[in-house]
């Protein structure tokens, strides 16, 4: 049973926020029929029969289908809903089977009050539930116009055959006024939520749309980079080295001027892929807290983030971003955190990033795998920390990388690409 129910968390943690409001909406709109069925459908008529054996088995009859109505609607929810959200074709049996059951349960309603079995106050109750799981099929089945239409037929029919039974006068127009305000409770109940939903899914897809794309235009801006740096160096080189041959077999000594040529396009084109290469690799450190934050709340994890990345060098935001997305990473493929803190502290000798997270087993291998031993190493690029540990169901993350604001100077990986640039000119030179 712990199991199951430790299985169930992980599946509702893993769950996102549309899915779980989904899930919440079905869970309302199973309940709903059975509320009626107790307040409108069961209780008053069973409490309220006449005695004698025509009274008593019409009666009971009216409950069992008016039961059975709300049995259909909770097995054909979730095909009703999936047509909604366009995720199914039309449920035209489960429709059919449902007025069906309408039809019988009035059937039944009318052949008792014909009977006389019960006072002429509980038939009211009758007509306003035998609506209420029909109206929530259809709600999810048909447009507006269709609703409107269906239900007006009802309503005639409804109050056909209880005029046809006797029933007449205010009695008959309280049963005529309760079919439209039983319609109107459904469709408000039923419909609404389910248009919410589809504009959230909707939403969720266009987000979705809108990363893959960003993605896309990532990878061809890159692609375009590359295409444009190498593309006009690699046809000189070749140019040059086909000349170079040329000479070279002919005994001219231009052959070493060319080679020298080649030698040279040669390392502007590494320099050149180096700087495309570092802006692809470079990650914004604000973007990268925003983002973590909005992935742990999506997956259920109270996230509280504390402190600004402004003012930092991109070398160090780039470094405490993988930092950021590492430590994300970890809270959601280990344990079953619940809250999660990120704090950056900014002071003028180090920035230090700390990241904790409830939810973690006290039998949990600190350290294992490749993320954060890779983390370390990028960190080392920077001359920054990296320390981890746990206590007490509690996971600790903490980073520290000297603080060196972005106007007044440069990291160490900075400062040796600065030389490496250098050195690249003087052996061209």
């Amino acid at each position: 049973m712990v199991g199951r129910i430790r299985a169930w968390q992980h599946g509702w943690h893993a769950w996102s926020k549309i899915q779980k409001v989904e899930w919440q909406s079905l869970v309302v709109w199973h309940a709903m029929p059975w509320v009626f069925f107790l307040s409108w459908g069961s209780l008053p008529i069973a409490l309220s029969l006449h005695r004698g054996f025509a009274s008593q088995f019409l009666g009971w009859a009216v409950i069992a289908a008016a039961a059975l109505q709300g049995v259909h609607v909770n097995r054909t929810l979730r095909r009703s809903l999936d047509h909604y959200l366009k995720r199914g074709p039309v449920p035209r049996r489960d429709l059919a089977v449902s007025t069906l059951l309408m039809a019988v349960t009035l059937g039944f309603a009318v052949a008792l009050q014909t009977a006389g079995g019960v006072d002429m106050g509980m038939i009211n109750f009758i007509a306003l539930y035998l609506t209420v799981p029909f109206g929530q099929s259809l709600a999810f089945s048909v447009s507006l116009p269709g609703f409107a239409l269906r239900f007006l037929l009802l309503d005639a029919v409804v109050v056909g055959s209880f005029a046809a039974a006797g029933v007449r006068g205010r009695h008959l127009v309280a049963i005529g006024v309760l079919i439209v305000f039983g319609a109107i409770i459904t469709l408000l109940s039923s419909r609404c939520g389910a248009w919410t939903l589809s504009a959230m899914w909707e939403a969720d897809r266009a987000r979705e749309v809108e990363a893959r794309l960003a993605v896309a235009e990532e990878r061809l801006r890159f692609g375009r980079d590359l295409h444009d740096v190498m593309g006009r160096n690699l046809a000189v080189i070749a140019l040059k080295s086909e000349l170079a041959v040329q000479l070279a077999r002919r005994g001219r000594p231009e052959a070493v001027d060319q080679m020298v040529e080649v030698q040279r396009i040669a390392q502007e084109s590494q320099r050149e892929v180096r700087e495309v290469v570092r802006g692809y690799r470079e990650v914004d450190l604000g973007v990268e807290l925003a983002g973590a934050q909005g992935v742990l709340e999506a997956a259920g994890i109270d996230c509280r983030l504390t402190g600004s990345a402004a003012g930092l060098a991109a070398p160090v935001q780039s470094a405490l971003g993988w930092a950021v997305r590492e430590a994300a990473t970890n809270v959601l493929r280990h344990g079953d955190a619940r809250r999660c803190e990120i704090t950056l502290t900014v002071d003028e000798e180090r920035t230090t990033l700390v990241v904790e997270n409830d939810g973690v087993p006290e039998t949990a291998p600190a350290g294992r795998g490749s993320g954060l031993a890779g983390l370390r190493e990028r960190l080392a690029a920077v001359d920054g920390t990296l320390d981890f540990g746990t206590a007490d169901g509690v996971f600790r993350l903490t980073v520290r990388v000297p603080g060196v604001p972005a106007h007044d100077g440069r990291s160490r990986r900075g400062r040796d690409e600065a030389r490496d640039d250098e050195r690249d000119e003087e052996v061209a030179a």
